[in-house]
């Protein structure tokens, strides 16, 4: 009896301790050392940088509150646009609290001198509460409050926003979308941000 059990608790101790190493430490290992050797940029995280200092990253959004700014997709995360909370607000479409929350962005977007439709991403939360892009129509919405912010024409703004819009993956998989932080970023090289400086995102750009 005891032979026997040895006979069948051996091999799956053997697979076990053998498939522990190659999937918890021989493949998590090579991964890292392909995608470090060939998409550095992305493998560590899409970090932007000026100079030595990282400034953000092209998959985290930020809170870019100041006028001369084009602002980001409302949050849903606990804690602003803290990675570490990334979330969905779970709210349903009969949510009033969801309802209240749309009606305040809008008339806040109407404030800020928003006419027409009010874009959807403007008013609403992405389902990580983290998007970091916004819709070219939500960008094109606030091209008269960054020009005016920043002493430009509204037009040469404008064309900044086009130039700025990805077209969707493989012409099929998702929306037309721009980077916000990059846009602003070109922004910033454009013209100083005379009214906010100082006010512009929680991080200081």
């Amino acid at each position: 009896m005891g032979n026997a059990i040895k006979t069948a608790v051996r091999p799956a101790l053997v697979m076990l301790v053998l498939f522990t190493v190659l999937t918890g430490l021989i493949y998590p290992l090579a991964i890292t050392g392909i995608a470090q050797l060939i998409f550095p940029y992305q493998a560590n995280g899409s970090l932007v940088r000026d100079g030595n200092r990282i400034v953000g990253s092209e998959l985290i959004g930020q809170n870019f509150a100041a006028p001369g700014h084009f602002h980001s997709r409302p949050s849903a995360a606990g804690d602003g646009y803290n990675a570490s909370g990334s979330s969905g607000s779970n709210l349903g479409p009969t949510s009033k609290a969801l309802a209240d929350a749309i009606k305040q962005r809008v008339a806040t977007a109407r404030s800020e001198g928003v006419t027409g439709p009010v874009p959807a991403d403007m008013v609403t939360a992405s389902g990580s509460g983290l998007d970091p892009h916004i819709s070219p129509e939500n960008a094109r919405a606030q091209v008269a409050r960054v020009a005016s912010a920043r002493g430009l024409p509204a037009d040469a703004v404008r064309k900044l926003v086009e130039a700025n819009i990805e077209p969707s993956t493989l012409g099929i998989l998702g929306a037309p979308h721009i980077n916000v932080l990059l846009l602003n970023r070109q922004l910033d090289r454009m013209a100083p941000n005379r009214q906010a400086a100082g006010s512009g995102a929680q991080s200081g750009r």
